[in-house]
Protein backbone atom coordinates (compact mmCIF):
# COMPACT_ATOMS: atom_id res chain seq x y z
CA UNK A 1 0.00 0.00 0.00
CA UNK A 2 1.46 3.49 -0.46
CA UNK A 3 1.22 5.98 1.47
CA UNK A 4 1.00 9.85 1.58
CA UNK A 5 1.40 11.97 4.98
CA UNK A 6 -0.37 14.64 6.26
CA UNK A 7 0.18 16.88 9.20
CA UNK A 8 -1.01 15.63 12.64
CA UNK A 9 -3.25 18.72 12.70
CA UNK A 10 -5.33 17.70 9.69
CA UNK A 11 -8.23 16.29 11.76
CA UNK A 12 -7.78 17.06 15.40
CA UNK A 13 -5.49 19.21 17.17
CA UNK A 14 -5.10 20.88 20.58
CA UNK A 15 -4.41 24.24 20.73
CA UNK A 16 -3.46 26.42 23.92
CA UNK A 17 -4.27 30.31 23.93
CA UNK A 18 -4.06 33.40 26.46
CA UNK A 19 -7.05 35.16 26.53
CA UNK A 20 -6.65 39.17 25.99
CA UNK A 21 -10.38 40.45 26.73
CA UNK A 22 -10.59 41.40 23.37
CA UNK A 23 -11.04 39.97 19.59
CA UNK A 24 -8.49 37.28 19.78
CA UNK A 25 -8.06 35.24 16.63
CA UNK A 26 -6.75 31.73 17.32
CA UNK A 27 -4.55 30.35 14.34
CA UNK A 28 -2.48 27.28 14.07
CA UNK A 29 -5.07 24.88 13.93
CA UNK A 30 -4.39 23.91 10.42
CA UNK A 31 -7.86 23.41 9.46
CA UNK A 32 -11.28 24.82 9.51
CA UNK A 33 -12.73 23.54 12.70
CA UNK A 34 -16.59 22.02 13.19
CA UNK A 35 -16.17 21.42 17.24
CA UNK A 36 -14.16 23.27 19.26
CA UNK A 37 -13.87 22.46 22.93
CA UNK A 38 -12.06 25.16 25.37
CA UNK A 39 -11.50 24.96 29.04
CA UNK A 40 -9.94 27.72 30.99
CA UNK A 41 -7.01 26.06 33.07
CA UNK A 42 -6.30 28.30 35.98
CA UNK A 43 -9.37 29.04 36.97
CA UNK A 44 -12.76 27.07 37.65
CA UNK A 45 -15.29 27.27 35.17
CA UNK A 46 -16.99 25.37 32.81
CA UNK A 47 -16.09 23.99 29.71
CA UNK A 48 -17.54 25.33 26.63
CA UNK A 49 -18.57 23.84 23.50
CA UNK A 50 -19.24 25.12 20.58
CA UNK A 51 -20.19 23.44 17.34
CA UNK A 52 -21.10 24.63 13.51
CA UNK A 53 -24.07 22.90 13.46
CA UNK A 54 -25.61 24.77 16.08
CA UNK A 55 -23.55 27.64 15.79
CA UNK A 56 -20.90 30.08 16.98
CA UNK A 57 -23.43 31.38 19.96
CA UNK A 58 -24.46 28.41 20.90
CA UNK A 59 -22.99 26.89 24.03
CA UNK A 60 -22.88 23.76 25.47
CA UNK A 61 -21.18 22.72 29.08
CA UNK A 62 -19.64 19.28 30.00
CA UNK A 63 -19.30 19.95 33.59
CA UNK A 64 -22.98 20.52 33.66
CA UNK A 65 -26.58 19.46 32.71
CA UNK A 66 -27.61 22.54 31.08
CA UNK A 67 -29.99 23.45 28.18
CA UNK A 68 -28.44 25.28 26.04
CA UNK A 69 -26.59 28.83 26.01
CA UNK A 70 -26.63 31.61 24.24
CA UNK A 71 -24.01 34.11 23.93
CA UNK A 72 -23.31 37.26 22.21
CA UNK A 73 -19.58 38.17 21.50
CA UNK A 74 -17.87 34.90 23.20
CA UNK A 75 -16.99 32.69 20.22
CA UNK A 76 -17.77 34.80 16.81
CA UNK A 77 -16.31 32.35 14.46
CA UNK A 78 -14.65 29.10 13.25
CA UNK A 79 -11.88 30.16 10.49
CA UNK A 80 -9.79 28.67 8.10
CA UNK A 81 -6.99 27.84 10.13
CA UNK A 82 -8.41 28.04 13.32
CA UNK A 83 -11.39 30.59 15.01
CA UNK A 84 -12.25 33.75 16.91
CA UNK A 85 -12.82 34.33 20.11
CA UNK A 86 -15.12 38.29 20.75
CA UNK A 87 -14.47 41.13 23.33
CA UNK A 88 -16.68 39.68 25.70
CA UNK A 89 -14.04 38.68 28.44
CA UNK A 90 -16.16 35.81 29.41
CA UNK A 91 -14.02 33.83 32.02
CA UNK A 92 -15.07 30.71 29.98
CA UNK A 93 -13.25 31.88 26.72
CA UNK A 94 -11.32 35.06 26.39
CA UNK A 95 -10.20 36.42 30.05
CA UNK A 96 -7.43 38.69 29.92
CA UNK A 97 -4.32 36.97 30.96
CA UNK A 98 -6.04 33.84 31.20
CA UNK A 99 -4.41 30.82 30.12
CA UNK A 100 -6.70 28.01 28.20
CA UNK A 101 -6.71 24.66 25.90
CA UNK A 102 -9.04 24.13 22.97
CA UNK A 103 -9.46 20.74 21.33
CA UNK A 104 -10.55 20.90 17.46
CA UNK A 105 -12.33 18.53 15.50
CA UNK A 106 -12.60 18.76 11.56
CA UNK A 107 -16.22 17.85 10.52
CA UNK A 108 -17.74 19.28 7.46
CA UNK A 109 -19.17 22.81 8.45
CA UNK A 110 -22.86 22.85 9.04
CA UNK A 111 -23.35 19.55 7.17
CA UNK A 112 -27.25 19.01 5.84
CA UNK A 113 -30.13 16.96 6.36
CA UNK A 114 -29.71 12.99 6.45
CA UNK A 115 -32.25 10.88 5.52
CA UNK A 116 -31.02 6.76 6.29
CA UNK A 117 -32.83 6.96 9.88
CA UNK A 118 -36.55 7.13 10.76
CA UNK A 119 -35.56 10.64 11.79
CA UNK A 120 -34.32 13.52 9.19
CA UNK A 121 -32.13 15.04 10.86
CA UNK A 122 -31.82 18.89 10.93
CA UNK A 123 -28.07 18.66 9.71
CA UNK A 124 -25.65 16.08 9.97
CA UNK A 125 -21.88 17.15 9.48
CA UNK A 126 -19.40 14.34 8.69
CA UNK A 127 -16.10 13.90 7.88
CA UNK A 128 -15.95 9.88 6.64
CA UNK A 129 -12.10 10.24 6.69
CA UNK A 130 -11.43 10.70 10.43
CA UNK A 131 -15.00 8.95 11.60
CA UNK A 132 -16.27 11.99 13.51
CA UNK A 133 -19.65 13.81 12.83
CA UNK A 134 -21.65 16.29 14.34
CA UNK A 135 -25.62 15.54 14.14
CA UNK A 136 -28.56 17.65 14.97
CA UNK A 137 -32.18 15.45 15.41
CA UNK A 138 -35.44 16.21 16.95
CA UNK A 139 -37.04 13.39 19.47
CA UNK A 140 -39.74 11.92 18.36
CA UNK A 141 -40.52 9.73 21.72
CA UNK A 142 -40.70 6.63 19.97
CA UNK A 143 -37.80 4.20 18.99
CA UNK A 144 -35.95 5.41 16.28
CA UNK A 145 -33.03 5.93 14.11
CA UNK A 146 -30.57 8.90 13.84
CA UNK A 147 -28.06 8.70 10.57
CA UNK A 148 -24.49 9.63 11.33
CA UNK A 149 -23.28 9.94 7.74
CA UNK A 150 -20.07 8.40 9.12
CA UNK A 151 -19.72 5.32 6.28
CA UNK A 152 -18.71 3.47 9.21
CA UNK A 153 -19.68 2.09 13.09
CA UNK A 154 -19.84 4.76 15.64
CA UNK A 155 -18.18 3.10 18.56
CA UNK A 156 -18.57 6.10 20.42
CA UNK A 157 -21.72 8.46 20.94
CA UNK A 158 -21.90 11.38 22.98
CA UNK A 159 -25.68 12.73 22.79
CA UNK A 160 -26.79 16.02 24.98
CA UNK A 161 -30.75 17.68 25.05
CA UNK A 162 -30.65 21.07 24.10
CA UNK A 163 -33.82 22.21 25.19
CA UNK A 164 -33.98 21.04 28.79
CA UNK A 165 -31.45 20.69 31.40
CA UNK A 166 -30.51 16.84 30.77
CA UNK A 167 -27.24 14.90 31.49
CA UNK A 168 -24.48 14.07 28.63
CA UNK A 169 -25.79 10.12 27.61
CA UNK A 170 -23.07 8.51 26.33
CA UNK A 171 -22.82 5.33 24.20
CA UNK A 172 -19.35 3.57 24.17
CA UNK A 173 -18.83 0.33 22.52
CA UNK A 174 -17.10 -1.47 25.17
CA UNK A 175 -20.02 -0.94 27.67
CA UNK A 176 -22.11 -2.16 24.64
CA UNK A 177 -25.91 -1.40 23.45
CA UNK A 178 -27.86 -1.80 26.65
CA UNK A 179 -26.40 0.73 28.72
CA UNK A 180 -24.59 4.16 28.90
CA UNK A 181 -22.48 6.21 31.18
CA UNK A 182 -23.10 10.09 31.58
CA UNK A 183 -20.16 12.69 30.57
CA UNK A 184 -21.37 15.29 33.29
CA UNK A 185 -21.14 12.82 36.44
CA UNK A 186 -18.79 10.82 38.32
CA UNK A 187 -21.51 7.73 37.80
CA UNK A 188 -20.53 4.20 37.13
CA UNK A 189 -21.63 2.60 34.01
CA UNK A 190 -25.97 2.01 34.08
CA UNK A 191 -27.85 -1.00 34.57
CA UNK A 192 -29.31 -2.23 31.32
CA UNK A 193 -31.78 -0.42 29.32
CA UNK A 194 -33.50 -0.69 26.27
CA UNK A 195 -34.58 3.09 27.11
CA UNK A 196 -31.27 4.88 25.96
CA UNK A 197 -29.76 3.06 22.61
CA UNK A 198 -33.14 0.48 22.28
CA UNK A 199 -30.93 -2.16 22.81
CA UNK A 200 -29.52 -1.64 19.44
CA UNK A 201 -25.63 -1.35 18.25
CA UNK A 202 -25.00 1.35 15.41
CA UNK A 203 -24.63 0.47 12.23
CA UNK A 204 -22.42 2.15 9.15
CA UNK A 205 -24.95 4.58 9.03
CA UNK A 206 -27.30 4.93 11.92
CA UNK A 207 -27.42 5.16 15.45
CA UNK A 208 -31.02 4.15 17.81
CA UNK A 209 -32.30 5.91 20.44
CA UNK A 210 -35.13 4.65 22.90
CA UNK A 211 -37.40 6.40 24.74
CA UNK A 212 -36.01 8.19 27.19
CA UNK A 213 -36.16 11.97 27.21
CA UNK A 214 -32.46 12.70 27.65
CA UNK A 215 -32.06 11.27 24.36
CA UNK A 216 -35.81 11.40 22.71
CA UNK A 217 -38.17 13.75 24.15
CA UNK A 218 -40.80 14.17 21.47
CA UNK A 219 -40.53 18.04 20.38
CA UNK A 220 -37.09 18.52 21.65
CA UNK A 221 -33.57 18.97 19.89
CA UNK A 222 -30.37 17.37 20.74
CA UNK A 223 -26.77 16.99 19.57
CA UNK A 224 -24.93 14.13 19.04
CA UNK A 225 -20.94 13.79 18.81
CA UNK A 226 -20.09 10.24 16.86
CA UNK A 227 -17.05 8.94 16.85
CA UNK A 228 -15.92 5.89 13.88
CA UNK A 229 -12.45 4.64 14.71
CA UNK A 230 -9.95 4.66 12.21
CA UNK A 231 -6.55 2.74 12.04
CA UNK A 232 -3.64 4.84 12.91
CA UNK A 233 -5.99 7.95 14.09
CA UNK A 234 -8.51 6.77 16.57
CA UNK A 235 -8.72 4.47 18.97
CA UNK A 236 -11.71 3.64 21.93
CA UNK A 237 -11.82 0.58 23.95
CA UNK A 238 -11.40 -0.47 27.42
CA UNK A 239 -8.60 -1.93 30.20
CA UNK A 240 -8.64 -3.12 33.83
CA UNK A 241 -6.29 -1.37 36.20
CA UNK A 242 -3.89 -2.34 38.94
CA UNK A 243 -3.55 0.05 41.54
CA UNK A 244 -0.22 0.83 41.39
CA UNK A 245 2.44 2.83 40.20
CA UNK A 246 3.89 0.46 37.48
CA UNK A 247 0.59 0.83 35.92
CA UNK A 248 -1.36 -0.61 32.79
CA UNK A 249 -0.03 -0.57 29.21
CA UNK A 250 -3.08 0.74 26.63
CA UNK A 251 -2.11 -0.16 22.79
CA UNK A 252 -3.39 2.08 20.46
CA UNK A 253 -1.30 1.30 17.36
CA UNK A 254 -0.13 5.33 17.56
CA UNK A 255 1.57 7.90 19.81
CA UNK A 256 -1.87 9.76 21.46
CA UNK A 257 -2.21 13.35 21.34
CA UNK A 258 -5.56 13.14 23.26
CA UNK A 259 -6.72 10.92 25.60
CA UNK A 260 -9.94 10.73 27.36
CA UNK A 261 -10.90 7.93 30.00
CA UNK A 262 -13.26 7.36 32.97
CA UNK A 263 -13.91 4.38 35.35
CA UNK A 264 -16.99 2.10 34.02
CA UNK A 265 -16.97 -0.26 37.20
CA UNK A 266 -17.10 2.11 39.85
CA UNK A 267 -18.79 5.52 40.94
CA UNK A 268 -17.00 8.40 42.06
CA UNK A 269 -14.68 9.16 40.11
CA UNK A 270 -13.74 11.54 37.32
CA UNK A 271 -13.70 11.76 33.68
CA UNK A 272 -9.81 12.20 32.65
CA UNK A 273 -8.83 14.53 29.77
CA UNK A 274 -4.99 14.44 29.00
CA UNK A 275 -3.28 15.65 25.97
CA UNK A 276 0.41 16.05 24.11
CA UNK A 277 0.15 20.26 24.21
CA UNK A 278 -0.66 20.96 27.90
CA UNK A 279 3.26 19.19 29.40
CA UNK A 280 4.60 18.80 26.22
CA UNK A 281 6.58 15.96 27.38
CA UNK A 282 6.65 12.44 29.16
CA UNK A 283 5.01 12.04 31.80
CA UNK A 284 1.82 13.89 30.82
CA UNK A 285 0.66 15.50 34.61
CA UNK A 286 -1.76 17.97 33.62
CA UNK A 287 -5.16 16.68 34.38
CA UNK A 288 -8.89 18.49 33.65
CA UNK A 289 -12.05 16.49 34.66
CA UNK A 290 -14.97 17.08 31.86
CA UNK A 291 -17.59 16.77 33.92
CA UNK A 292 -16.07 19.42 36.81
CA UNK A 293 -15.32 23.23 36.24
CA UNK A 294 -11.97 22.98 38.56
CA UNK A 295 -9.05 24.26 37.22
CA UNK A 296 -5.99 21.90 35.66
CA UNK A 297 -5.12 19.39 38.33
CA UNK A 298 -1.03 19.09 38.29
CA UNK A 299 -0.45 16.79 40.90
CA UNK A 300 2.10 14.19 40.11
CA UNK A 301 -0.33 11.71 37.93
CA UNK A 302 2.02 9.83 35.58
CA UNK A 303 0.48 8.93 32.06
CA UNK A 304 3.19 8.51 29.39
CA UNK A 305 2.04 8.91 26.04
CA UNK A 306 4.50 6.50 23.47
CA UNK A 307 4.28 5.79 20.36
CA UNK A 308 2.15 3.04 19.99
CA UNK A 309 -0.21 3.95 23.13
CA UNK A 310 -0.19 5.06 26.62
CA UNK A 311 0.93 3.96 30.25
CA UNK A 312 -0.31 4.79 33.33
CA UNK A 313 2.14 5.26 35.89
CA UNK A 314 0.04 5.82 38.65
CA UNK A 315 -2.39 4.24 41.22
CA UNK A 316 -5.15 7.28 40.94
CA UNK A 317 -8.64 5.23 41.44
CA UNK A 318 -9.17 7.92 38.25
CA UNK A 319 -7.68 6.11 35.84
CA UNK A 320 -5.80 3.47 37.48
CA UNK A 321 -7.50 1.62 40.46
CA UNK A 322 -6.72 -2.18 41.38
CA UNK A 323 -9.56 -4.69 39.13
CA UNK A 324 -11.86 -1.07 38.05
CA UNK A 325 -12.82 -1.21 34.77
CA UNK A 326 -12.06 1.97 32.39
CA UNK A 327 -13.22 2.57 29.16
CA UNK A 328 -11.41 5.11 26.77
CA UNK A 329 -11.00 7.30 23.39
CA UNK A 330 -7.70 8.30 21.87
CA UNK A 331 -6.78 10.51 18.70
CA UNK A 332 -3.21 10.60 17.16
CA UNK A 333 -0.48 12.72 17.10
CA UNK A 334 0.96 11.48 13.90
CA UNK A 335 -0.99 9.68 11.68
CA UNK A 336 -0.20 8.90 8.15
CA UNK A 337 -2.91 8.47 5.50
CA UNK A 338 -3.33 5.68 2.97
CA UNK A 339 -4.33 5.65 -0.52
CA UNK A 340 -7.74 4.11 -0.09
CA UNK A 341 -7.65 7.10 2.41
CA UNK A 342 -7.64 5.47 5.63
CA UNK A 343 -5.40 6.94 8.35
CA UNK A 344 -2.74 4.55 9.24
CA UNK A 345 1.07 4.21 11.02
CA UNK A 346 3.93 5.27 9.53
CA UNK A 347 6.29 2.18 8.87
Amino acid sequence: MAYISFQPKDYFNTKLYTGNGSTNAQTGIGFLPSWTWIKNRGDTHAHVLVDAVRGVTKELRSSGDNAEITTTNSFTSFDSDGFTLGADSTDSYNKNSNNYVSWNWLANGQGSSNTDGSINTTYTSADTTSGFSIVKYTGTGSNATVGTGLNAVPKMIIVKCLDQTHWWFTYHVSLGNTKHITLNTTNAVSGASAVYWNNTTPTSSVFSIGTDTGVNQSGQDYIAYCFAEKQGFSKFGSYTGNGNADGAFIYTGFKPAFVLFKQSSSAGNNWTLQDNKREGFNPNNRRIFPNDASAENTSSFRLDMLSNGFKLNNSDADSNGSGETYIFMAFAEAPLVGSNNVPANAR
